[in-house]
């Protein structure tokens, strides 16, 4: 049927110039003298319901329903209909509320500028020709522990390694460091680094607002800049990890915690922006920790492993988050799995045990804030701050990083926030777990790469990067 459509269709879409295309369509905002016929008629189909035109052009696809625009205004009026466009948006390959979101909040690059309640004034044919023409981007995720990497285009990382440290000495310098990491990343994937734009998730560090903290932050960015420029990466996008696991779950404001290798760090961020200003809390525990403390409490029972990856499994299969702590003492949690290659193992009390260290640092022997701890101080120096129209803003707590996936911690978190403030400040406090697991930064990142402005708005060129580096000594730290 489509077939029999698109020839019937093709001798009226002659009438218009051979020229026209998808890349370069009218819309119905175009000045009427750029129709070829100005009469307002479409012929012999005034005669069909325009409901049975519109599913006409569903059947034909986006190209042929971009070339009906220039038959004459009454056509382009109705092929460019944000219905018809909304709908090839959804039968695309990324989810439609994903679409909206990165079209309507995230276009305009940083410093972020809203559109939300101007979404029906959006063209959203011209959104989907300029998504159609965004080229596929190499997305590196430079966790603390491990790094994703892989394809823009793709439905998730195609591949995990360790973490960058790995890759060299620390005591070297951090140019050859980055230069061997990328190196090694692009040699994995099997591709040029001058083939795409590469976008790079930069991990929170030197957190406080100090000027040395300021000049480390640009000097990191720089560095990864010149390592990929070098490499004749032909634009590069350097964003923080938080900020990244934030768009994953459709924010732009709101409080990360992003539960790394090494620590956790409470990270408030404004309309895409980290506010260093405001304060970034770091607690000295991470998965590494939580996976350590399993490790003592296995031994303890006498419990055989091969491996710091074994415990790691387990952990991930077995472990959760009690709901009430001492309550659950008093429950039967016993549970088993299997680790390939290692046998079945059998844990009680130590599957919530191990993850209470980060309620209960004491419990592993360890001085330090409790999660919730962390996170009521950052909402605390967010409240005094007075930044932002809206004094929710902060309320909004997406946790990220593999530990932070494990069941029931949103649920705690959320259950000792309100424990800690008194109303009208808990209320409207929501905890949303990682939207997508482990890679939520990575999703992020491919989110970005997907806007219809990503090149201009989002990445800087090595043209402009010399340009801004001979013009002014620290680098604008704003991507």
């Amino acid at each position: 049927m489509a077939a029999l459509l698109k020839k019937v269709f093709g001798a009226v879409l002659t009438r218009s110039s051979s020229s026209s295309t998808l890349s370069s369509p009218r819309t119905a905002s175009d000045s009427d003298d750029a129709a070829i016929d100005d009469g307002a008629s479409m012929g012999a189909f005034d005669r069909i319901p325009t409901d049975v035109i519109m599913q006409i052009l569903r059947l034909l696809g986006p190209k042929e329903a971009a070339r009906a625009c220039v038959v004459c205004r009454a056509w382009r009026f109705l092929a460019a209909d944000n219905r018809l466009w909304i709908f090839f948006l959804q039968s695309g390959r990324e989810p439609y509320d994903t679409v909206v979101f990165s079209e309507t909040h995230l276009r305009s690059g940083f410093p972020l500028k809203m559109y939300f309640d101007h979404t029906p004034q959006l063209s959203f044919m011209q959104i989907y020709v300029q998504r159609e023409k965004v080229p596929g981007s190499i997305i590196i995720d430079g966790g603390s522990g491990y790094c994703k990497y892989g394809w823009s285009k793709y439905a998730s990382p195609s591949g995990r390694c360790a973490t960058f440290l790995e890759f060299g000495s620390i005591e070297s310098p951090m140019y050859p460091r980055l230069r061997h990491f990328f190196s090694t990343i692009c040699s994995r994937m099997q591709v040029k680094p001058a083939s795409q734009p590469i976008i790079v998730s930069i991990p929170i560090c030197h957190s406080d607002d100090t000027e040395s903290a300021r000049a480390s932050r640009r000097q990191l960015r720089e560095t990864i800049c010149s390592v990929l420029f070098d490499m004749n990466a032909p634009a590069v996008c350097a964003i923080d990890q938080a900020v990244l696991a934030l768009y994953a779950a459709r924010r732009t404001s709101g409080i990360v915690v992003n539960i790394g290798f090494h620590v956790t760090s409470v990270v408030p961020i404004l309309r895409g922006k980290v506010m260093h200003d405001v304060g970034v809390e770091i607690v000295g525990q991470g998965a590494r920790k939580v996976t350590g403390f399993l490790k003592e409490l296995m031994q303890q029972r006498n419990i055989n492993f091969e491996s710091l990856y074994t415990v790691r499994t387990i952990k991930e299969k077995l472990c959760y988050v009690a709901a009430d702590y001492d309550a659950e003492l008093r429950k039967q949690a016993q549970a088993s799995c299997e680790v390939a290659g290692e046998g079945c193992f059998t844990l009680s009390n130590e599957r919530f045990k191990a993850p209470e260290i980060l309620f209960q640092p004491q419990l592993g022997g360890m001085r330090a804030m409790g999660l919730h701890q962390a996170v009521a101080l950052c909402m605390d120096h967010c409240a005094e701050a007075e930044v932002g129209s809206d004094d929710g803003w902060f309320k909004t707590i997406v946790l990220a990083g593999g530990t932070s996936c494990l069941p029931g911690l949103p649920e705690r978190l959320e259950k000792e926030l309100h424990k800690i403030f008194p109303p009208p400040m808990s209320d409207g406090i929501k905890v949303i777990p990682p939207t997508y697991g482990v890679d939520s930064a990575w999703f992020g990142a491919k989110i970005v790469s997907n806007v219809s402005t990503f090149l201009e708005a989002w990445c800087i060129t090595k043209k402009q990067f010399r340009q801004k580096f001979r013009r002014t000594a620290p680098l604008i730290n704003s991507w």
